[in-house]
């Protein structure tokens, strides 16, 4: 019975060591498998490391520019626009930095030339109604003040419109939907047309004096437009 005892005594003492040894575990039953777990998990992690460098460099380039852009501002500043062949204008994070302070100070000239160019307007307006109803030296006077006003007018409003379509472009694309920058492009088409058209019109004036309302028509028109552009920019 006593060498019973001392069998089952011993086999306790065994199978708690060995379950010991199984729960806790020993640095010898551990080290093997961690040469295994960076050669396992390492090469997956750079490969996929490496594949979104690779995707963030390609659409680096195309995330600089809008998708749509101005005809005129894809002819400067577009991936293969005149400033990048040139090498003026590099297409780099860097420089889009400094095209977007070019933007800024192109937009406020953009801004001061439109009231410089409103106020030509009217003045034009005012000197064109007196024109009407003037006569003798009176005539000739008003008309060469009219003259003087529309060169001012031609040279203010080109420039102006010179700095709109060749500004550079935003990072994003215009919103979708109707939008009061909407409205002020399409009321610039509008106020265009009706620029050259005053234009031509002053110039056939010359020769066939029966034109005269019409001429004044398109210079009201084109008044009406472009001081409705302006508006609808502070709304």
């Amino acid at each position: 019975m006593k060498k019973a005892l001392n069998w089952i005594w011993v086999f306790l003492m065994v199978s708690v060591t060995t379950y010991g040894q199984i729960t806790t575990g020993t640095p010898r039953d551990t080290l093997p498998a961690s040469p295994a777990t960076p050669k396992d998990t390492l090469a997956p992690t750079n490969s996929a490391d490496d594949l979104l460098a690779g995707l963030s460099d390609s659409t680096e380039t195309q995330e600089l520019l809008p998708h749509k852009m101005l005809f005129t501002q894809r002819a400067f500043w577009g991936p293969k626009g005149l400033l990048r062949s040139m090498k003026v204008a590099p297409l780099t994070s860097e420089g889009r930095i400094k095209e977007l302070k070019v933007r800024r100070t192109m937009l406020v000239a953009h801004q001061i030339g439109g009231f410089v160019t409103l106020a030509g307007f009217v003045a034009q307006g005012l000197l064109g109604a007196k024109l009407y109803n003037a006569q003798g030296q009176d005539y000739v006077d008003t008309k060469k003040w009219h003259e003087r006003s529309a060169t001012l007018i031609n040279i203010t409003y080109g420039t102006t419109l010179a700095l709109a379509l060749t500004t550079p472009p935003p990072i994003v694309g215009p919103k979708r939907g109707f939008t009061t920058i909407k409205l002020h492009k399409y009321l610039a088409i509008v106020h265009l047309t009706g620029m050259v058209a005053t234009n031509i019109l002053a110039h056939m004036i010359e020769k066939d004096f029966s034109l005269k309302p019409y001429h004044r028509a398109a210079a009201y028109a084109t008044f009406g437009a472009y001081a409705a552009s302006i508006i609808a920019l502070k709304f």
